[in-house]
């Protein structure tokens, strides 16, 4: 049974794109539909892209609300689509333990990152400045730290050569979205 995925964006949503993409035509075809594409906030170009694949979306502004008010109405909006999983793909936005507890294990975010190692935004920035020769993908399940649940899987980044952050940028997400369509069959088979 294919699963119910709602995707959760605050942005662009290349992330979001690249799952919509795998879910088309892809290896994500057979084993999940999503319902909806979420965002927290109006402008979002991700919702665009999202309604040019023909999917629902909804926003429900996150700015000047406290967080686990939001996150309640958040809840209540996304209670009749039933999703097996919540696939973050650029959600900007801390969740409160309300909105972990209702879908335990069942948040996905992906972070550009080794999250044992380096948390929150600007994973790639971290790596550039720390002049690593490598780093890693890291797609994990959400719980009530930041980028601390457990890992689900990661994949490694070889940052030789690259020289920029804009070049270690476009390779990482080059990586990110191939992997976390793989890494997100796997789940909803069950096989991670």
């Amino acid at each position: 049974m294919k699963k119910r995925v709602v995707l959760i964006i605050s942005g662009r949503g290349s992330n979001m794109e690249a799952i919509l993409r795998q879910t088309r035509n892809g290896i994500l075809r057979d084993v999940c539909n999503i319902v909806l594409v979420f965002s927290n906030r109006p402008d979002a170009k991700g919702l665009v892209v999202a309604q040019s694949y023909g999917i629902e979306t909804a926003c429900i502004v996150s700015k000047g609300n406290k967080r686990e008010v939001f996150d309640r109405e958040v809840l209540d909006f996304l209670a009749p689509y039933h999703a097996d999983y919540l696939v973050l793909a650029g959600y900007m936005r801390l969740m409160s333990p309300v909105f972990i507890r209702a879908y335990p294990q069942r948040i996905i975010n992906i972070h550009p990152a080794d999250t044992r190692v380096f948390q929150g935004v600007g994973g790639y920035t971290w790596a550039f400045e720390q002049k690593l020769k490598k780093t890693y993908i890291t797609v994990h399940y959400v719980d009530e730290g930041i980028d601390t649940g457990d890992i689900i899987e990661q994949r490694e980044l070889n940052l030789r050569g690259l020289t920029t952050l804009k070049e270690i940028e476009k390779q990482g997400l080059t990586l990110e979205h191939k992997m976390y369509s793989e890494v997100l069959k796997k789940v909803f088979e069950n096989k991670k």
